[in-house]
């Protein structure tokens, strides 16, 4: 399996990595298929990101798209972080094999889970904004974005 040089740069020296204590906003998601879990941290100002970080066990292409998708957020109005793709994060990241696609639906989700967290914390329902977060029961992605055909 080849990884783009942008791969390995993340998996080697990821990004805003660690717990963000002040955080607003939490979503952890994962993978019952192949043990991956992401938890995504964000602190939100005046509906901007100003701050983000995750924690991920998983594969290399796990840590990889979760630093990337951080990069991504970081300094974005919560509008424009929630229109962020996977297929965006794997474009950033020159791509992914096919294997590790879901790695990149992971970061989509757990940033959609953290914003979802953070309207609720503020009293909001999140589904006008995030839309449902359900989960197929048998690869672990949101229903929309399932890939596994159940």
């Amino acid at each position: 399996m080849l990884y783009s040089a942008k791969v390995m740069e993340h998996f080697a020296n990821p990004h805003n990595v660690g717990e963000l204590k002040d955080a607003n906003g939490v979503g952890e998601v994962g993978n019952q298929k192949c043990g991956d879990i992401m938890k995504m941290y964000i602190k939100v100002e005046n509906d901007v990101i100003t701050d983000v970080s995750f924690m991920t066990f998983g594969c290399g292409a796990a840590i990889a798209t979760s630093s990337m998708a951080t990069d991504l957020i970081k300094g974005k109005p919560l509008s424009e972080a929630l229109k962020l793709t996977n297929k965006a994060v794997v474009e950033a990241l020159d791509g992914l094999p096919a294997v590790k696609i879901h790695c990149s639906v992971l970061a989509e989700q757990a940033i959609k889970a953290a914003i979802a967290d953070y309207y609720k914390r503020q009293g909001i329902d999140p589904t006008p904004f995030v839309g449902k977060l359900e989960e197929c029961e048998a690869c672990g992605h949101d229903a929309e974005s399932c890939s596994c055909g159940h």
